[in-house]
């Protein structure tokens, strides 16, 4: 067994590209040792900006011999195809063999592949992961035709084992192979030899170079926020801005700056957009006033003056940058104070879509929308509508101009500004949310009003001029916004029938093939809650299933009952009666449902179930009415003994054909109270 060292050294990565070419490296090559043979035990990946690394433990030396046979022409066949056989196997006559086969005497031609040195498999393997390994984007330099994400600079390959470790030969454009690497760029220039990972992973810390990402990241996370802490602040967690900054040092070097106090006043959100968006800053927080008053910047190297030099630098380009995010707010400020009139006139000439109108144009149909749902969720219908007409306006504004990702958190702040009510300026700021399924869900009445109002004229509008989704192809996020629809409905427990609501969006949509498309959206999103597809198949088929909420709850209780022994069970006997009914009406050519008599009885087990009904009816009606599915399918579960018992007991085409009436009848009494709660014919199996 040996030990594996890969590392590709080229110029900076781009640190967006660095965890996927790792792993991109890690299945490159692993796949195509294992293809030609070659096994091993581990393997890990790392990447900095200037390296890809791959190392592999436990790997074969050679790869095993291989036995491999072809069934050549018939032996009564002509020469000429005999002749084609023995070229295409590279082998005599004589070293074919006869075999009985049905269509008479075949030859047969044994190939034996010795086994191949590792070194041989890797190098080819190695080359040709180079030549056509996928980076998004690549270049050529000089007069090579290699292409790279930069150019390349060296190929570390290493075969290690207790013998010692010697360089795996190959050449890729000129780049031949060797065991050596470099260190840091500015703190340890010059390049260095290594004899095994662990060597390589010791020598590359002592040239300040971290190799592994997440180490980098960890140790970045805790030194900001212990300098955070330690003026009495809090970092302001961002974990996408982390893992692109670890992708931009080798040797990370947190430093604190402060931020100009002519830049205090404002908006957290601005200041934190705008240091992440233009230098990579994070911010750092005073929990006591929520103002984001320090930055946080990663260095790539140590300076005699413990960075002092670069904190000045990026404080320069800081100031600059806040001076205009800084006039912008002030622009913006005075726009607000007057009404935002002035940005919604100019959403007027804004295109929405050219079938569906200009953003004012929607703005119009999402008030009057919103008015409308606003009772469904105990807002004020006076106050979504006012909200619904100023949600978009911080789209003329500015800040929102030169960072599109806050809109409607601007929105919020215009809004308070031109002195509308704290619940319409949130509904301003929420009115695009949920964004995603991670996404916090609107809870305030109003903002879930203006949210649902949005969404739904997305929807509705789409498919009145038919632009659906098809496939993977979602260009206008529809399936985006069917979801958002749906969290916010079932988070907040909206009862609103859907199809009504439909309605009321924009005319001409097919409400019932958007309300199909709802319930695959449910699906997804139920699913990913560990609720059974079929499930949410036997609560679709009931009443009501255009309420998202009622839907839910259903599906919820149904399918904890099906999780317990007397549920499944119940469902097997259901089925069975519910067959047996089927090949009897069937046959009879008529339908058993009403009738069941207990005074035609003839066991204690028929009299048992009888009476089981009976209970059961009187605890499932009423929990039906007050939509408490819990209650009403665990009396429903109650019947599983009853019903086996009488399964066991009973034979329900006896001769006696008033009795065998009364027990069809009485099967048709469980089929009926089951598919009152559930349609339980729907579940698989």
């Amino acid at each position: 067994m040996a030990d594996l060292l890969i590392e590709l050294f080229s110029e900076e990565i781009p640190a967006r590209m660095q965890a996927k070419a790792a792993d991109d490296l890690k299945r490159m090559v692993t796949d195509g040792l294992v293809d030609a043979g070659l096994t091993y035990a581990a393997a890990a990946a790392f990447a900095t900006p200037r390296r890809l690394c791959l190392a592999l433990e436990g790997l074969d030396a050679q790869s095993k011999p291989v036995v491999e046979e072809r069934k050549g022409p018939n032996t009564s066949a002509p020469q000429q195809a005999l002749d084609g056989f023995l070229r295409s196997t590279g082998l005599t006559i004589e070293q074919l063999e006869k075999r009985a086969d049905k269509k008479g005497e075949v030859w047969f031609a044994v190939m034996k592949k010795p086994g191949r040195p590792a070194a041989e498999i890797i190098a080819e393997t190695l080359e040709a992961t180079i030549r056509t390994f996928p980076w998004p984007k690549s270049m050529r330099w000089g007069t090579g035709a290699l292409r790279w994400v930069r150019p390349l600079h060296s190929i570390l390959c290493l075969l290690s084992s207790e013998a010692g470790a010697d360089v795996v030969p190959l050449s890729v454009d000129g780049i031949a192979s060797g065991d050596s690497t470099e260190g840091h760029r500015f703190m340890a220039p010059g390049r260095f030899s290594v004899s095994s990972f662990e060597d390589y992973r010791a020598k590359l810390k002592r040239a300040f170079v971290v190799l592994d990402p997440t180490e980098r990241a960890n140790a970045i996370w805790a030194d900001a926020s212990a300098q955070a802490f330690a003026n009495g602040l809090e970092l302001v967690e961002d974990r996408g801005l982390l893992a692109e900054v670890s992708g931009l040092v080798e040797w990370p070097v947190v430093l604190m700056g402060k931020i100009g106090e002519e830049f205090l006043g404002l908006p957290p959100e601005v200041l934190q957009t705008s240091m992440k968006e233009h230098q990579k800053f994070f911010s750092v927080r005073n929990p006591k006033t929520g103002r984001i008053e320090r930055f946080v910047t990663v260095a790539n190297r140590e300076t005699a003056d413990h960075g002092e030099t670069i904190l000045k630098g990026n404080q320069k380009v800081l100031s600059a940058r806040l001076s205009d995010a800084r006039f912008f707010w002030e622009n913006d400020l005075r726009v607000a104070k007057a009404g935002m009139g002035e940005w919604l006139d100019g959403l007027k000439s804004v295109t929405f879509h050219n079938k569906l109108g200009s953003q004012a144009d929607r703005i119009e149909r999402i008030a009057a929308l919103a008015r409308e749902i606003a009772p469904l969720v105990g807002a004020d219908a006076a106050q979504a509508e006012e909200a619904a007409r100023i949600a978009k306006a911080d789209l003329r504004s500015g800040m929102v101009g030169e960072f599109p990702e806050l809109q409607g958190a601007m929105g919020r702040y215009y809004a308070l500004e031109a002195g509308r009510a704290a619940a319409v300026a949130d509904a301003a700021r929420d009115h695009y949310s949920p964004l995603g399924p991670s996404d916090a869900v609107p809870t305030a009445p109003v903002s879930v009003a203006v949210a649902l109002a949005d969404k739904i004229d997305t929807l509705t509008g789409f498919w009145a001029i038919d632009e659906k989704p098809t496939g993977s192809k979602d260009p206008f996020a529809l399936r985006r916004a069917a979801l958002g629809v749906t969290r916010l409905i079932v988070s907040n427990s909206v009862r609103a029938p859907l199809a009504e609501v439909f309605a009321k969006g924009y005319a001409g949509n097919d409400g019932a093939d958007l309300l199909a498309f709802f319930h695959d959206r449910l699906k997804v999103f139920l699913k990913d809650q560990g609720i059974r597809h079929d499930v949410i198949d036997a609560c679709l088929a009931m009443p009501g299933n255009d309420d998202l909420t009622l839907l839910v709850k259903r599906a919820e209780a149904l399918n904890a009952t099906l999780a317990t022994e007397d549920g499944a069970n119940l469902v097997a006997g259901f089925k069975r009666a519910a067959n047996i009914l089927s090949q009897a009406e069937a046959k009879d050519g008529v339908e058993y449902s009403y009738g069941a008599d207990v005074k035609f009885a003839e066991t204690d087990e028929e009299r048992s179930l009888f009476a089981a009904l009976d209970a059961a009816e009187t605890r499932i009606a009423p929990a039906m009415a007050k939509e408490d599915f819990a209650a009403a399918m665990a009396a429903m579960a109650g019947l599983r003994a009853p019903v086996d018992a009488f399964f066991t007991a009973v034979q329900i085409n006896t001769d006696n054909q008033i009795v065998r009436r009364n027990r069809l009848n009485l099967l048709s009494r469980i089929r009926t109270l089951c598919l009152s709660v559930a349609d339980l014919t729907k579940l698989d199996g």
